[in-house]
């Protein structure tokens, strides 16, 4: 054979060669970018959080952000947010746009550590604890805590109408109110309580209310899940100082000079002044229990009247237990007895006063 003269095949091969070298190396790219998107799609993102208060005043007020976002650009469309205890902390607003989400958090009344747990298709799942401190605050001196205190507008509407509904539900419910309404004061604390309560399916089968409400809970909070747990009630002098959650400054009992004193304030002895869910309270010298309390109602919400109402319990009266009254306020103010008139001339008549978690300016 000749040496030095090239294979005729020798150039075609070459170009070949190289041309299959160039062929695989874009199949590994393209092999690479798919399993890289497969990985990507597969594997578990993660939430980033920016930071945020750790700590909020436990005052059911108090709010913060919360912000997120994805580590590999996933969008946050499916997020899920959810709090274990809602009485330390609420979810208030969730806003995601594309692979970020801000979370509103408002503090709850109760202190103590809040989890916040975040879930959505494809990320690990993840806490964030959010830490509420006591609010010992007093900011009216009137011996009511300010985390009692309704600071939402629409919260002092819900409680009006929840208060003024039970009440005038205990009217139509006759001898089958609950055996605790046996006078004027039972009769507000019973209302009172309830209404601060959480209003489910279970809570409205017990009470058996003759008309369905028309009105959402109370937010801020529900009894008896607050700092003072189930003692609603100030039952003594003073300002509100940390020693009252555990020394019997509140009760769930407390009588209609109690309720009068500690738990309302003076809103005037006009009774154009009132509003529903107000209290009228009365003071007769000479009698064994001398304070009186009425409940202003405005309009009924189980009858179609539009006449204002005001509804209270007599008390014992003789022999008789005593029973619920529902006047309209016309017919009080021309009451037989002008001891019971709510008339700026009448020296019986305390005035018209509000309760403390109601202080707001609306």
């Amino acid at each position: 054979m000749r040496t030095g003269v090239p294979h005729p095949f020798a150039g075609f091969a070459k170009r070949w060669g190289t041309r299959w070298v160039a062929v695989l190396a874009v199949v590994a790219i393209v092999t690479t970018g798919c399993l890289f998107a497969l990985h990507r799609a597969v594997m578990h993102s993660v939430f980033l959080v920016e930071t945020f208060p750790p700590t909020l005043p436990a005052d059911g007020f108090a709010s913060t952000e919360l912000k997120l976002h994805s580590s590999s650009g996933r969008d946050l469309d499916l997020l899920r947010v959810k709090v274990d205890d809602p009485h330390r902390a609420v979810v208030d607003v969730v806003t995601v746009r594309g692979d970020s989400a801000i979370i509103d958090l408002r503090a709850g009344v109760l202190p103590g550590d809040a989890k916040i747990q975040l879930t959505a298709p494809g990320f690990a799942p993840q806490k964030v604890a959010l830490h509420t401190s006591l609010d010992v605050s007093d900011a009216v001196g009137d011996g009511t805590p300010d985390f009692l205190r309704l600071h939402d507008p629409a919260d002092r509407a819900a409680f009006r109408r929840w208060f003024t509904l039970l009440a005038e539900a205990q009217y139509f419910r006759s001898h089958n109110s609950p055996t605790e309404i046996d006078d004027c004061a039972a009769l507000l604390r019973y209302a009172y309580r309830e209404a601060l309560r959480q209003h489910d399916s279970a809570w409205a089968n017990a009470v058996a209310l003759p008309a369905a409400p028309s009105a959402d809970d109370v937010r801020q909070y529900q009894y008896p899940y607050t700092p003072l747990g189930a003692g609603l009630f100030r039952v003594r002098d003073g300002s509100f100082t940390p020693d009252d959650l555990s020394d019997g400054a509140f009760a769930q009992f407390a009588d209609a000079k109690t309720l009068w004193r500690r738990n309302t304030y003076f809103v005037g002895r006009d009774i154009g002044r009132a509003r529903p869910g107000d209290l009228l309270f009365f003071r007769q010298a000479g009698q064994s229990l001398p304070f009186h309390a009425m409940i202003f109602l405005g309009s009924s919400q189980i009858e179609p009247s539009r006449e204002p109402l005001v509804i209270y319990h007599t008390g014992p009266i003789g022999k008789s237990a005593g029973e619920v009254h529902r006047p309209t306020l016309a017919q009080l103010l021309n009451f037989p007895d002008p001891r019971w008139r709510p008339v700026p001339s009448n020296p019986g008549f305390l005035g018209v006063y509000r309760w403390n978690i109601l202080r707001g300016p609306d």
